[in-house]
């Protein structure tokens, strides 16, 4: 079954290009030329992933964004003209999961997507391992993560950085090998990313995120697992 995909952009011609690209590649796709047009049919339509422009009408995309995020870890990217780190913390803190840089290809924003989606949905012919530190565990088939049986909800970009540093306690990461990791290549210039996904991480799975048990800074160099 073709993924669905939410695309929200007040410029028809971007609009228009993206669909058609989207459609081209064997996706289905749902368009939105504000903010609450894009809330309005994440709830109704139900997409695999959600693209946002940053400067919308009626409602911009970070309030989109934030909305959407109340209700779902679906997979976001956001589609901004400015390169500014304030407003990529901005979008991270909100849980953004890519960056395209406008003026952008339509090909690269087709591979970002189909990145994204094999991240989240992954590939059903490989095999899927289960991470666990103390009580807190990650399945990687059903890409669900729990702390003494109870389920926490992550994004994608913040599974991917939690299963990185579970699947190899002890091991310490550099920022740029988690940018790697995570195939970030529109945060290659911003390491610092990493750092917000962190700290929503920790704030998520950590009992005092201020006391981390589970993820290590190790200062001046990025981050670790601890062992059990």
């Amino acid at each position: 079954m073709a993924h669905k995909i939410l695309v929200a952009d007040d410029e028809a011609a971007i609009l228009d290009t993206v669909r058609a690209y989207l459609i081209e590649a064997g996706m289905q796709v749902v368009t939105a030329k504000n903010g609450r047009e894009a809330v309005y049919a994440f709830r109704h339509e139900q997409p695999a992933l959600v693209i946002l422009d940053v400067m919308m009408p009626e409602m911009d995309g970070w309030e989109a964004a934030r909305l959407i995020r109340k209700e779902s870890q679906i997979p976001l990217l956001f589609l901004t003209a400015r390169v500014d780190d304030i407003e990529h913390v901005t979008g991270l803190e909100i849980g953004a999961d890519e960056y395209i840089t406008k003026p952008f290809s339509p090909r690269v924003l087709v591979a970002h997507v189909r990145a994204l989606l094999r991240r989240v949905y992954g590939d059903l012919g490989t095999v899927a391992p289960v991470w666990r530190a103390g009580n807190l565990e990650v399945n990687s088939e059903t890409h669900t993560v729990t702390r003494a049986g109870e389920r926490i909800e992550l994004t994608p970009t913040e599974f991917e950085l939690l299963a990185a540093l579970i699947a190899r306690p002890g091991r310490v990461f550099t920022r740029a090998e988690l940018l790697d990791r995570l195939q970030g290549q529109s945060f290659a210039a911003f390491e610092r990313a990493i750092d917000v996904h962190v700290k929503n991480l920790r704030a998520k799975i950590e009992p005092d995120p201020r006391d981390p048990q589970y993820i290590e800074t190790v200062f001046g160099v990025g981050y670790r697992m601890r062992e059990a």
